[in-house]
């Protein structure tokens, strides 16, 4: 690891992100500063059913200004990866996974901050009881093949990086 921190200044701290100010000595060996974001780790799951089709939801997202489509998921909460997996597909879709596999775990925003994004794929689905939060009116699930969400990837309809990444390792995945 070639930089060295030396000072930490929270700029802004609100109830999910902070924005940092730190003090570093660069792999050059300069002094500078590096502004970073601190937020929650993430999950995004493939929920795929016995037919091969993906649960896919899409709502309205502030910063992009449309509606995006995207795999159920959303920040850990303290939780353990697994679990918050489990926990955002059941409040998003009220679908209950009983068999949940990690797919990987991707950087979405290296430079801007440290959390990660844990993807899983998650099987033998059954209902159980949607309990969105106040930024999920208006979600709505979708059903689609799951080549198709990966086509949907390839042309650009599908954009979110935690779903890019996990609708393509799904494709790959065995038993998928």
């Amino acid at each position: 690891m070639g930089w060295t921190r030396t000072a930490t200044e929270v700029v802004h701290c609100g109830p999910f992100i902070s924005l940092n100010r730190d003090s570093v000595i660069r792999p050059d060996g300069s002094s500078g500063t590096y502004e970073h974001i601190t937020v929650d780790n993430t999950v995004r799951v493939v929920a795929l059913d016995s037919h091969g089709q993906v649960a896919l939801v899409e709502d309205d997202f502030y910063l992009q200004r449309r509606r995006v489509l995207h795999l159920p998921g959303g920040g850990s909460g303290g939780q353990a990866p697994k679990e918050a997996a489990l926990r955002e597909l059941e409040e998003e879709t009220g679908l209950v996974a009983d068999d949940v596999r990690p797919l990987g775990v991707i950087d979405p925003l290296p430079a801007a901050t440290a959390a990660t994004t844990h993807l899983f794929l998650a099987t033998d689905l059954r209902s159980g009881t949607a309990r969105r939060d106040d930024t999920e009116i208006g979600m709505t699930v979708h059903w689609w093949k799951l080549s198709e969400a990966v086509d949907a990837v390839r042309t650009g309809h599908i954009t979110e990086a935690g779903s890019v990444a996990a609708l393509l390792l799904a494709a790959t995945a065995p038993g998928s």
